[in-house]
């Protein structure tokens, strides 16, 4: 998801993003260490990912 999507939420649903995003890495982290996970660089962009939404969520939580 882009900065910009991001942005128009609102924090609860940052919130839920981040949750969403951890959760999906975690079974990407899981499949790896089965040798199940194919492609490898879906770790780098749900990794990079989360901390887009981190980012996006303490800007919003500091603006208050």
């Amino acid at each position: 998801m882009k900065a910009a999507e991001l942005r128009q939420k609102d924090v609860a649903g940052l919130q839920t993003e981040v949750k969403e995003l951890q959760k999906a890495h975690f079974g990407l982290r899981m499949q790896k260490a089965t040798q199940q996970l194919n492609n490898t660089s879906t770790l780098r962009t749900t990794r990079r990912a989360i901390a887009r939404a981190k980012t996006i969520l303490a800007e919003k939580q500091a603006a208050k």
